[in-house]
């Protein structure tokens, strides 16, 4: 290691230490849809900082919203007590998310811990009805919940779970293309399965839900009784076209996971919105959850997450999301038809993959896609390295200036590095 980074103070995160404190990589300001790193240059962010920031960063009311509630109540808990902050919170989001399906709301403080309370309120839940030998929770391979160790141990990815000492013995993952092995696996122990758990649109490669799949899964549901999960960490806050993408599902999930959106980025904050049903299971027995996390639901939190949803009404943000994403579609359009190398395309919305192939027909490696990625850094955006593709995710607030920018970028670049 260079002697110099033995005084260097920051862990980094997936990154090995010999790539630590790069000033390209090291970020000094963010305004709108644009990023400046510490070596000087300036990028359009087709990310969305981590997918979160969906109407670009340095949003005044959002932050005037938890500059006020840092004033008038700096931290209060919802550790056996309650405030009004958390209750406008709830109350907004249970109203944007539908009133007729969604009672509740658990706040927690990332999609990760999230999920993680999902497994528990899932295994309660088959306690509190009568069925104790529900315990398993089933996931999709390749999808990713998280990496806290119950969400770690859901996530379908290679992550290194047998490195970590994750137990995943009461997890069940299945191939999303082919519902006949969930089929399967319900005539085989639906009887022991708590929960499903998927994201409409996957993270990783921005794949969606394959209808046939979705379609499997609600019929399952009725016949096996377990309860369905949309985790929509991702796929939340009209990063795919609606606020949230399960609402078009032909019926709605038993619980529904929200993160990244949720404060604009500006907080480490998430939600578990619980059904009637679910939150009636709870009431009959009075039966109290056994969790909690210091920080969620604070104030600050709570603020950010109200005036996220007034601004999203505002901004018409979903409608300008609409304007994007029509955008990216006559993007992606013309990498396919112009580069042979881009064999597919994936995704909705603002939330797209470019799937990339060797002339062999094998999907990019992970050094080729950050060359990708590179190039198109160079042409002035900055995307998003996802399995054998280049994913954009860029706010849903950019201006057609800024979008055509962002083609502009993607085309070269991509044309570049081939």
């Amino acid at each position: 290691m260079n002697p110099d980074k033995r005084h260097y103070p920051l862990w980094e995160l997936l990154v090995p230490p010999g790539s630590y404190g790069k000033p390209e990589r090291r970020a000094v300001a963010a305004t709108g849809a644009r990023l400046r790193f510490d070596d000087g240059s300036q990028v359009l962010d087709a990310t969305s900082g981590l997918w979160n920031v969906n109407l670009g960063y340095g949003n005044a009311a959002v932050a005037d919203a938890v500059d006020r509630a840092m004033r008038e109540a700096s931290y209060l808990t919802l550790f056996r007590y309650s405030h009004t902050y958390a209750l406008d919170a709830a109350r907004a989001l249970t109203d944007a998310a539908g009133p007729a399906v969604f009672r509740r709301v658990i706040f927690s403080t990332s999609g990760s811990s999230a999920n993680d309370l999902v497994m528990k309120t899932a295994r309660h839940h088959a306690l509190l009805t009568g069925e104790p030998q529900r315990r398993l929770v089933v996931g999709f391979k390749g999808g990713y919940h998280g990496l806290t160790y119950g969400a770690f141990s859901l996530s379908g990815e290679e992550l290194g779970q047998h490195l970590y000492g994750v137990d995943t013995r009461l997890v069940r993952h299945v191939d999303p293309d082919r519902p006949e092995d969930l089929e399967r696996l319900m005539r085989r122990e639906g009887h022991r399965v708590a929960a499903v758990v998927c994201e409409p649109v996957f993270g990783s490669g921005a794949r969606e839900l394959p209808p046939a799949t979705l379609a499997a899964l609600l019929e399952l549901r009725r016949e096996y009784g377990f309860l369905l999960v949309a985790d929509e960490v991702a796929t939340g806050y009209g990063r795919t076209g609606p606020l949230f993408a399960s609402s078009t599902w032909a019926q709605p999930p038993d619980l529904l996971v929200t993160s990244k959106g949720l404060t604009n980025g500006t907080c480490a904050a998430s939600a578990v919105l619980a059904s009637h049903a679910v939150c009636d299971a709870f009431e009959r027995a009075d039966a109290l959850l056994v969790h909690g996390e210091t920080q969620a639901g604070t104030p600050p939190t709570c603020a950010a997450i109200t005036a996220t949803l007034e601004q999203f009404a505002e901004l018409s943000a979903l409608e300008s999301g609409a304007r994007v994403a029509s955008a990216l579609d006559t993007l992606l359009g013309e990498l396919a038809a112009e580069l042979p190398f881009v064999t597919a395309t994936t995704g909705r919305g603002c939330f797209r993959g470019i799937q990339l192939a060797e002339d062999d027909g094998a999907p990019y490696s992970a050094e080729r896609v950050q060359q990708a990625i590179a190039a198109i850094r160079g042409h002035g955006a900055l995307v998003h390295p996802g399995p054998g593709c280049v994913q954009l995710v860029p706010p849903l607030t950019l201006t057609d200036e800024e979008t055509h920018e962002l083609c502009t970028a993607v085309h070269k670049g991509l044309a570049e590095v081939r």
